[in-house]
């Protein structure tokens, strides 16, 4: 089964209707997330300096991949309200992400707004090697950041769970390695609930830790020198971002709620 609407042009075709179109979109969508997160709740924000160096400061053609927990359907665009203003009007700069093709590519009007709202649509089930994740990898090539949820779906009961290849998949496939930045956050469901009727709340406490980012490049080398077979290096790789989404947990859970959760 394929895509019911596709609307992303070829990167190098995007007409100027469709560049001013995405810039308008992602400058109003990224205004209403920074008024949100510093004016109408609480969030809470630990190594931000980490994740600002890597926004400013990656080499000419590197592309940035950042890797987040997912409670809410708010989780992206919400915390790169963040972000100071220059960031997020700087269009080119701000994030693609991976979204789910049955949730926000569904209709046509809904996949308009994502498309220029720098979204990729996913098919649950159809593997690493899919038209939306080339797009995503395409991106990566040209230097861009792009957001993963390698859980693949908002995890409800937020037990951990073991995380989809695909983003071992987009490090490998990059011709610079690329930073890849983790992170981990908690309360984001008590701002946007998984529930009818789906309005944001506001004065709710959010925590959200960036991690260090990870060095990938001398162990992708090593795998390739060891001969490993591309499903091996995209399964070492999505290893190492889950040890440390267990590390980031237990660190937010204990800046969150004065204890590690997991623990009890």
């Amino acid at each position: 089964m394929g895509f019911k609407y596709w609307l992303h042009p070829k990167t190098n075709a995007r007409s100027r209707t469709w560049k001013l179109s995405s810039r308008i979109v992602m400058s109003m969508l990224g205004a209403t997330c920074k008024i949100f997160t510093d004016f109408l709740s609480n969030f809470n924000v630990h190594n931000k300096e980490v994740f600002i160096a890597a926004m400013d400061r990656r080499k000419p053609g590197q592309a940035l991949i950042t890797v987040g927990n997912h409670h809410s359907c708010l989780d992206d665009p919400l915390m790169w309200g963040v972000l100071r203003w220059d960031h997020i009007f700087n269009t080119t700069g701000i994030r693609w992400a991976l979204a789910a093709d049955n949730m926000c590519f569904s209709n046509k009007w809904n996949s308009l707004f994502f498309s220029v709202g720098q979204g990729i649509p996913i098919i649950r089930g159809q593997g690493v090697f899919q038209k939306g994740m080339d797009y995503a990898v395409e991106q990566l090539n040209l230097g861009h950041w792009v957001h993963v949820f390698p859980e693949g779906q908002v995890n409800m009961t937020h037990e951990f769970m073991r995380l989809k290849w695909g983003v071992g998949r987009l490090i490998a496939d990059c011709k610079i390695t690329p930073i890849v930045l983790p992170m981990w956050h908690i309360g984001m469901e008590s701002l946007l609930p998984n529930r009818h009727p789906y309005i944001p709340r506001i004065g709710k406490r959010i925590t959200w830790v960036i991690g260090e980012p990870m060095e990938l490049h001398d162990i992708l080398q090593g795998l390739r020198n060891a001969r490993k077979n591309p499903m091996e290096i995209r399964k070492h790789l999505t290893d190492l971002i889950e040890d440390q989404f267990r590390i980031l947990k237990a660190r937010t859970e204990k800046l969150h709620y004065g204890t590690n959760r997991s623990e009890r």
